[in-house]
């Protein structure tokens, strides 16, 4: 079983803002990341992790689609997409 960085939704360290208090139940990104977490298949990704014992937890593919997903619905296509003119 591949190993994952743990996805701590209750910390307030580096984020001014708590995941839990800030997503609300009937939102896009509420639905978004109960279908990910529930309803999506996302082995294959775990086959490609080869970090069992050795090597750097790998941040979780879940995580990461989230955040892509997320940002796609805002519109946001390039990481440089708000410093265009």
């Amino acid at each position: 079983m591949p190993r994952y960085k743990e996805a701590n939704y209750a910390q307030g360290q580096f984020v001014s803002i708590q995941f839990e208090h800030q997503i609300l139940p009937g939102s896009f990104e509420h639905a978004l990341c109960y279908v990910i977490d529930h309803k999506i298949n996302m082995t294959a990704f775990d086959a490609l992790r080869k970090n069992d014992d050795v090597g750097a937890p790998a941040y979780d593919p879940r995580v990461m689609l989230k955040i892509v997903l997320a940002a796609y619905a805002r519109g946001m296509i390039s990481p440089r997409h708000r410093l265009c003119v």
